[in-house]
């Protein structure tokens, strides 16, 4: 075949921002309008009636609808890839996952005809369960309390009859209406749609870019004070206990909370739980959290540095929202043991972030004189979101992101911002320690050994649990605050007590499981990834950790069995973090098998030392059933970059998560229904691929030079070039030989175009659920590339 491998073959396409901010931060409010619906002059819901009715068919590939710098990147994208597609007869359709959709799919009866529409993420989570399955999965938002406000808010303000999210339900009806808003919150697409699991990796033509191309590496000294500070006990880790259920033990279990009275309200009653299922239940004392979040500061203060708190109140939608809390209150310390009750009565939850907080103080009788009292507080220095505008790291629960602000921290050196904008060392706090130890290693082997040489560093790849709501990441429904003293049980449908822990008011209890054949299937992946590779395999599990343990009882006969118990190691997280380390450096590679949170982490991890993102990681869900879901969105939906693109019309997006899934998408469609010119295309589009990479034409940080649109005219003509000078093919070279022609001749008046309407804020109707007309003419802005595609 003529055309050139990009190297994102047979690898899963995951994309974040190309240069990641100090943390990964999200909109207080629905101020910066950005871009929800697939492109089109066509609405989604028409368009989706359209190809429904035509053959009642599902496309060949679904192009997920979602959220902020992703989805606005799709309006310039996705034009050019259904008209390349439309050549060779592959459909490219859409389903919508944004939040404004979701929020809208679930109060159809609030809605008039016209504003109505499908539940599209049930649609997809069936459809991920057949072999037809073929989705580009991009990254969404996944809802905190605030996010989810202000979009509730924006479609109210559209003329959407959507009720309000009651904070406090009262009445049978609000407790209703609490309960289907719930359900959209935190990482509510991601265990829908994930039906296998995760293979994740660097493509070589990424890792050779970065090696020969590298990014800025902030220094290492041995005397830093960055560290990570996590609970020394009472923690969720210490209080872990798991068991694998038994045939006798299978059926229908419920959760339960027994007061001191001996009075019983069941907390989540007709809960499935298989034969072979992994089941934990643990607790976090909020005694102990409350006492360590004040020694953390004291701490702090003690060692000069900047404090600073990593969750992910996002995914962790129920525990991590109520430990930002408590780290708000300890904060304000007694301050808030004065007015804690007059703010909560305003309406101000600790758990919605300081900066809701000092919002509800403005509005008191009182408010100047408890804001005094705050300013009068004897606190370190604060690690902050955004030093210019005030944003601190305890302002909003989704601004700090535990996988991509700690690596941030790590890849500069150990430094974050302090109010002024200076450059400090940093006390981490992450309270828990089931995860924590990875940073505190990392850091600790920095400290030793120097920044990464990412010229000649190996590649950490991941092989990830995550099937069918693996692990925490499923756990939402069946996390709870324990409302008084008591018991939080675990009773299975045989009547046996599996787990209980005694808990006390506030605790933070939960529990989570992993399916048999999930883990099963995971086992089976990392051995072909280890053929494969050669390269060194560790199950990253801790033997004194209760789910590790169940976990290792699958893995370590499972290995025995295949005869390759030598090929693997076996370690705690702490250690596997070191000597994956110690690989790396040595410029050697090595696979990371990990669960669900820890895949998240590690994805983010990794590639932000290796290629100073994690945008460029290729993403394959191989998927239980036999279809495939390629996703694109290992670091969230940049909502900074929608900040920029509003004010200044320039998005820095870079879409090469979506460039290598497009390819792995074609290509699965090629080898799944022999569709050859699918085959074509998608050999074509990694040549692209390779062509943005060798030439440098992914977006510039700075308005004015090239941004996301101007690589897209780029992926758009080496992606013609490539089908025009291919020979597998006649049809497909001679209808892309003029189009290629055309890309080229009249490039300099493309890229003026692109460049011209720079500098200037923008208008898109809205920031959740923007007008697609507006946001098309804000990306698509050149007249001579949209006639030339079409």
């Amino acid at each position: 075949m003529a055309v050139v491998r990009a190297g994102c073959r047979s690898v899963r396409a995951d994309l974040t921002q190309n240069d990641r901010p100090r943390v990964q931060a999200g909109p207080q409010h629905p101020v910066h309008p950005v871009q929800r619906q697939s492109l089109t002059q066509v609405s989604d819901i028409a368009e989706k009636r359209l190809w429904n009715m035509a053959e009642n068919s599902t496309p060949d590939i679904l192009y997920t609808i979602v959220d902020e710098a992703p989805e606005l990147a799709s309006a310039s994208l996705l034009p050019i890839i259904r008209s390349f597609a439309a050549a060779a007869g592959v459909s490219v359709g859409t389903k919508d996952i944004s939040l404004a959709g979701r929020i809208l799919a679930t109060f159809p009866e609030a809605l008039s005809d016209a504003q109505r529409q499908s539940n599209d993420l049930a649609e997809l989570g069936q459809l991920v369960k057949t072999p037809e399955a073929n989705v580009i999965k991009l990254p969404n938002i996944s809802a905190s309390v605030p996010q989810l406000t202000a979009a509730i808010a924006e479609l109210q303000a559209q003329g959407f009859g959507i009720p309000d999210y009651p904070a406090d339900p009262a009445t049978d009806a609000e407790k209703e209406i609490r309960a289907r808003y719930d359900t959209i919150k935190g990482s509510a697409v991601n265990p829908v749609l994930r039906e296998g699991n995760s293979d994740r990796r660097a493509a070589r033509a990424v890792k050779n870019f970065a090696q020969n191309n590298p990014h800025s590496m902030g220094k290492w000294s041995a005397d830093s004070k960055t560290k990570v500070s996590s609970m020394p006990a009472d923690d969720f880790y210490a209080n872990e206990v798991s068991a694998t259920i038994s045939a006798a033990q299978a059926g229908t279990a419920k959760i339960e909370f027994v007061g001191k009275d001996s009075a019983v309200t069941v907390l989540k009653d007709s809960w499935p739980l298989e034969e072979g299922t992994v089941a934990d239940a643990t607790f976090m004392s909020a005694k102990a959290l409350s006492s360590f979040l004040k020694d953390a500061i004291e701490d702090t203060k003690a060692d000069g540095t900047m404090f600073s708190l990593h969750m992910k109140a996002t995914m962790m939608k129920v525990s991590d929202p109520i430990i930002f809390g408590h780290a708000v209150k300890a904060w304000l310390g007694p301050v808030w043991d004065k007015f804690g009750a007059e703010i909560e009565a305003a309406g101000g939850s600790a758990n919605s972030g300081l900066g809701a907080v000092l919002a509800t103080i403005d509005g008191l009788p009182n408010g100047d004189a408890i804001k005094a009292e705050i300013a009068a507080l004897d606190r370190p220095s604060m690690y902050m979101v955004d030093s210019d505008k005030g944003i601190t790291n305890l302002h909003v629960p989704s601004d700090v992101i535990i996988d991509a602000s700690m690596p941030a921290v790590i890849r500069a050196g150990g430094k974050g911002w302090d109010e002024a904008g200076n450059k400090g060392d940093t006390n981490c706090v992450i309270p828990d320690r089931c995860y924590s130890t990875v940073y505190d290693e990392s850091i600790n082997f920095f400290k030793a050994n120097g920044a990464l040489d990412v010229t000649t560093a190996g590649s950490v790849a991941n092989v990830g649990l995550m099937a069918q709501k693996a692990e925490e990441y499923g756990s939402h429904p069946t996390t709870f605050e324990a409302p008084a003293d008591g018991s939080i049980r675990i009773v299975l449908a045989n009547g046996e007590t599996l787990h209980a822990h005694e808990v006390e008011a506030g605790d933070i209890w939960r529990s989570c499981t992993v399916k048999k054949a999930p883990i099963e299937n995971w086992i089976e992946l990392a051995m072909d990834r280890q053929r494969l590779t050669g390269s060194e395999a560790i199950f990253w599990l801790d033997e004194n950790r209760a789910h590790d343990a169940e976990l290792i009882k699958y893995v370590t006969p499972a290995l025995e069995a295949a005869g390759k118990s030598d090929l693997f190691q076996i370690m705690a997280p702490r250690e596997a973090t070191a000597q994956s380390l110690k690989t790396i450096t040595a410029g050697k590679d090595s696979i990371a098998i990990t669960g669900n949170v820890l895949r998240d982490y590690l994805t983010d991890l990794f590639p932000i030392l290796e290629l100073g993102t994690s945008a460029k990681m290729l993403s394959i869900v191989k998927l239980m059933n036999g279809g495939g879901l390629f996703e694109t969105g290992a670091g969230g939906s940049a909502p900074k970059h929608v900040q920029q693109l509003v004010e200044e019309n320039h998005l820095r997006w870079d879409s090469m998560g979506e460039f290598c899934a497009l390819g792995e998408s074609l290509n699965f469609l090629a080898d799944s229904k022999g569709n050859a010119k699918a085959g074509v295309l998608g050999a074509a589009a990694e040549a692209a691929t390779q062509g943005i990479l060798d030439h440098n034409r992914s977006p510039s940080r700075k308005v004015g030079e090239p941004d996301n649109r101007a690589s897209h005219y780029w992926f758009a003509r080496y992606w013609a070039e490539a089908l025009a000078a291919q020979g597998d093919d006649a049809e497909l070279a001679a209808h892309f030989a003029p189009i290629a022609a055309e890309l080229a001749a009249k490039e300099e008046a493309i890229l003026s175009e692109l460049a011209e309407v720079q500098g200037k804020a923008v208008d898109l109707g809205g920031y959740f659920h923007a007008d697609p007309v507006k946001t098309a003419a804000v990306m698509r802005p050149s007249a001579t590339l949209n006639g030339i595609i079409g």
